[in-house]
């Protein structure tokens, strides 16, 4: 319940909002006054809840924000901030590879299909599947220039303290299997898939 008040204030206020007014026109219907108490409580709750839901944040939003804070570092090509959140340095040494290649005029996540965050395990996990689209160009004078690319991003992240760090990545086409952008020398892929 507290993941949907922090998550979804309008679901929860849509709720107590029907209870809240629910028990308001009982009482206008019978003249019980704690009818109208009740009711009452409920539609004062229901700034509450917003205001719960602005001051916690919780594993899912901070993956979120987190997601949206990589792609702009991807746009600036600014590789060093968009590996800070790596775990593993041979993981970060891959995507420093496939990053130095290629220069982005836009990296945007247009879609955030998945982020399950995996409570029992230690240190804490989530898997993310997420659309990004991407304007590139290579770099080389027979690359691709100005290309702008859909793709699909698979992470899995772990919890290390207050931070979320990638323990592992891989990309791929919106549809279908790897191709030969998706994996760097073949790559590693994703658990649970």
């Amino acid at each position: 319940m507290f993941r949907l008040i922090a998550e979804e204030p309008l679901i929860v206020s849509l709720m107590l909002g029907a209870m809240g007014f629910g028990l308001l026109y009982g009482w206008l219907r019978s003249g019980n006054k704690p009818l109208a108490l009740a009711g009452l409580f409920f539609v004062v709750l229901i700034p509450l809840a917003w205001f719960i839901a602005n001051q916690v944040e919780t594993d899912r939003e901070q993956i979120q924000g987190l997601l949206y804070t990589l792609a702009d570092a991807v746009e600036r090509n600014d590789h060093n901030s968009a590996v800070a959140v790596i775990a593993d340095s041979e993981l970060e040494a891959r995507a420093r590879l496939e990053l130095q290649n290629w220069t982005f005029g836009l990296a945007k996540v247009t879609q955030i299909s998945k982020i399950r965050v995996i409570e029992d395990t230690y240190p804490l996990q989530a898997d993310i599947e997420m659309m990004v689209k991407v304007k590139v160009s290579g770099k080389g004078s027979n690359a691709i220039q100005n290309a702008q690319i859909p793709r699909k991003l698979l992470l899995t992240m772990e919890k290390d303290g207050d931070e979320w760090l990638i323990t592992e990545y891989q990309h791929l086409p919106i549809i279908g299997g790897p191709d030969k952008f998706s994996a760097y020398g073949g790559g590693r892929p994703v658990r649970g898939n």
